[in-house]
């Protein structure tokens, strides 16, 4: 209905405009109706449809009937045996999954603010992209909420009431390197009990490189760890600024280690910081070992002074364990740059985009799968990897899920890497620019849905009828730049070639992205949000891209990434203008939904509802507003939490709300406006016998949502 409006709207409304003014030509005697008022009425009755059609996209909330799911009333065996929120994820598996059941379809209604905290933490300067995208840990009798700034506070879990601070004063000049000022998640560790000092510890990485052990009952550092609590991740790395090396997601303890990856911002300098993921114990802070995708010696370092191998493959999302197999699942990314892969060495193809099975005790490779062969288009894996138990004709298996930004959801047996569902080979778009190459197949899941497909459809391919303007202008606009773009499909390689560069469809922001998946343990279900919007993105030769201006890489003429005209992936023949398919109104060019949550069965791998979520209320062409409560399914950041109560809570979008849907039927039940936008993933626990759901709101710059410092919580009302 949207897209009809937009396609008809301009041109009804001069319509029903010019039928008004009939009486006065009427009177002038420039026409002879046979009916003089016809022309008035016909023109009410075109308004009158159209703010018909405008008040039931306000209203409608999504499908009108949902489909349903079958539930059980069991547990898996893997679900959380505690409600307390002790990693990223929930656990180190990564599930977003909650035993706390006292909020439900029935009362979800009746959610109401239990508390507000303000954190205080503002952008530096303008140059800052500050994102609050932080999932509170609750562990006993403390919630740990972690800034954009890496300020950490323990707060109340029933009150907010903050119990301690600490800042480890990142640099102004670091959070303008990165390409998300944020801070994810912290981790959480207790010691044995012969550890007197700092017995139980919070693990904090920062924006400029350092791994921080605080004491979980005060907030000092834990001195004893490190130096004096502090870790340098940037030994044998050498950034070549500080932020160009940098924790956001936060770490991961397993089995007394913290596993920590980094992020190194996107396309900047093929000499860039090593991917190297490294493991250190979680008491003293030594170092145990290193993964890297060419440095292949995990029980050794480099010699002083020299650094690991540049530019591999990072692991800058969140990382998952299985304390019991002894196995960390590394999902990586790709090698600097994105766009131009003809200088990689084998090692940075064969852990591309890979999910990595190690050793914890090792960093020994036990098993791994490489989602995208030879990535140029920046599908790297952001989803983190979700363990459960997964139905099969032979009963239960551990597995791990990973979901991807093209869309495709992998299923692996945890502790050998096979396949629990068919993985399909299938050919893609050749022609690669000079130097560089494209393989031949990529990688398919068919077993479960293409969560980077248009609606209704198995397979993914956008035509020049899913364009999309909010006139017929900007419409029109669209469509001619599609006909001038290269595009054949999710795989069409980047190209000097055409105009107006290449159509990217799932775009780069997926698919599904860091958000990750939600899993409901007692019905086999799979609820994720994801998102189909197209990016555009132009190569330019090199001899063009350094006549650009603000095309320095970070490390040079103290360039910030926010500035940047295009990336300038030095090193490479070529650089890259890359973001969202935008018309002159600063709003998509293909239709809507931008944004879908979902679910999936994961008995029969078929979509059991699946819904847009997000409305046009805080959005509009040129970034103003609409007011126009629309769902048309905005583009999402961030992801769901799922409970045995039946409920899934989700902020994401680009309004500011929080919303809770059934996970049965998809059905909304409660939203809430929010002080600013919740680019954050929500948590639930149970503390004092009362179930609280908290966010972090606080917006995001990428979203361009309002920013803010609050976090969030929700709970039914006392009596």
């Amino acid at each position: 209905h949207l897209d009809l409006m937009a396609r008809t709207g301009f041109m009804a409304v001069l319509l029903a405009i010019a039928l008004f003014l009939l009486p006065a030509l009427y009177r002038r005697g420039y026409y002879q109706p046979a009916l003089p008022y016809a022309g008035p009425l016909l023109g009410v009755v075109i308004l009158a449809g159209y703010a018909g059609t405008a008040v039931w996209l306000v209203i409608d909330s999504g499908p009108a009937n949902p489909a349903t799911a079958v539930t059980e009333d069991s547990h898996q065996s893997s679900a959380p045996d505690s409600t307390d929120w002790v990693a990223y994820g929930g656990s180190n598996l990564a599930q977003r999954f909650s035993i706390a059941d006292q909020i439900t379809p029935h009362n979800a209604d009746q959610l109401e603010v239990a508390w507000e905290f303000n954190t205080g933490d503002e952008p530096p300067s303008d140059a800052a992209p500050y994102a609050f995208q932080n999932t509170p840990q609750k562990i006993g009798d403390s919630l740990y909420v972690c800034t954009q700034s890496n300020q950490v506070f323990a707060l109340d879990p029933g009150t907010g009431e903050p119990q301690w601070h600490f800042d480890p004063e990142v640099t102004q000049e670091a959070q303008e390197h990165v390409f998300s000022t944020t801070c994810r998640a912290v981790a959480y560790f207790e010691a044995p009990e012969a550890v007197e000092e700092c017995p139980r510890r919070i693990l904090l990485g920062t924006l400029d490189g350092r791994l921080i052990a605080l004491n979980a009952e005060n907030g000092t550092p834990c001195n004893e760890f490190g130096e004096n609590g502090t870790v340098d991740l940037t030994d044998r790395m050498d950034p070549q600024a500080p932020g160009l090396l940098s924790n956001t997601s936060g770490p991961t303890v397993v089995n007394g280690m913290v596993v920590v990856g980094h992020q190194v911002t996107d396309n900047q300098r093929r000499d860039a910081p090593s991917g190297a993921v490294r493991a250190y114990d979680a008491i003293t802070g030594e170092w145990q070992w290193t993964w890297d995708a060419v440095w292949t010696t995990p029980d050794q370092q480099p010699p002083e002074g020299e650094v690991y191998p540049r530019g591999t493959p990072n692991v800058w999302t969140a990382i998952s364990a299985d304390e019991e197999l002894g196995l960390v699942y590394l999902p990586t990314g790709n090698p600097t740059n994105d766009q131009y892969g003809g200088d990689r060495r084998p090692g940075d193809d064969e852990y591309t985009a890979s999910l990595v099975a190690v050793e914890a005790d090792s960093g020994e490779v036990r098993w791994h799968f490489t989602t995208v062969v030879h990535d140029l288009w920046d599908y790297d894996l952001g989803a983190q990897p979700a363990l459960i138990d997964f139905p099969t004709d032979d009963g239960p298996r551990a597995a791990v899920v990973q979901a991807t930004k093209y869309g495709q959801v992998f299923v692996f047996d945890r502790a050998t890497g096979e396949p629990l569902l068919p993985i399909e080979q299938r050919p893609v778009p050749q022609g690669a620019i000079e130097g560089d190459w494209t393989n031949e197949y990529q990688h398919f899941s068919p077993g479960m849905p293409n969560l980077g497909s248009l609606p209704g459809q198995e397979v993914e391919h956008f035509t020049g009828a899913h364009t999309w303007g909010t006139t017929p202008f900007d419409h029109l606009y669209c469509r001619i730049q599609f006909e001038r773009m290269r595009y054949e499909g999710m795989f069409t390689p980047p190209t000097l070639d055409h105009p107006e560069g290449m159509l990217q469809f799932p775009g780069i922001l997926g698919g599904v992205n860091w958000g990750s998946a939600a899993f409901d343990l007692d019905n086999n279900l799979m609820i994720v949000n994801n998102n189909r919007m197209p990016s555009r993105v132009a190569l330019s030769p090199r001899d063009e891209a350094d006549e650009m201006e603000n095309i320095a890489p970070i490390g040079e003429d103290d360039a910030s990434y926010i500035d940047q005209e295009a990336q300038p992936m030095l090193g490479a023949p070529v650089a890259a203008e890359r973001g969202a398919w935008l018309s002159p109104l600063d709003m998509p060019c293909a239709a809507p939904p931008w944004g879908l949550l979902s679910a999936t069965d994961l008995t029969s791998g078929e979509i059991v509802w699946s819904r847009p979520i997000g409305t046009s209320f805080d959005q509009g062409p040129w970034g103003i507003p609409t007011r126009l409560k629309m769902t048309v399914g905005a583009p999402t950041s961030a992801g769901p939490v799922t409970t045995a109560g039946g409920m899934t809570f989700i902020g994401a979008t680009m309004d500011h709300y929080i919303r809770g849907f059934a996970n049965a039927t998809g059905e909304m039940l409660w939203e809430k406006r929010l002080p600013a936008g919740g680019q954050a993933t929500p948590m639930t626990y149970m503390h004092e016998g009362r179930q609280y759901v908290v966010i972090a709101a606080g917006g995001a710059f990428q979203a361009e949502t309002r920013q803010g410092d609050s976090v969030m919580a929700y709970a039914l009302p006392q009596e």
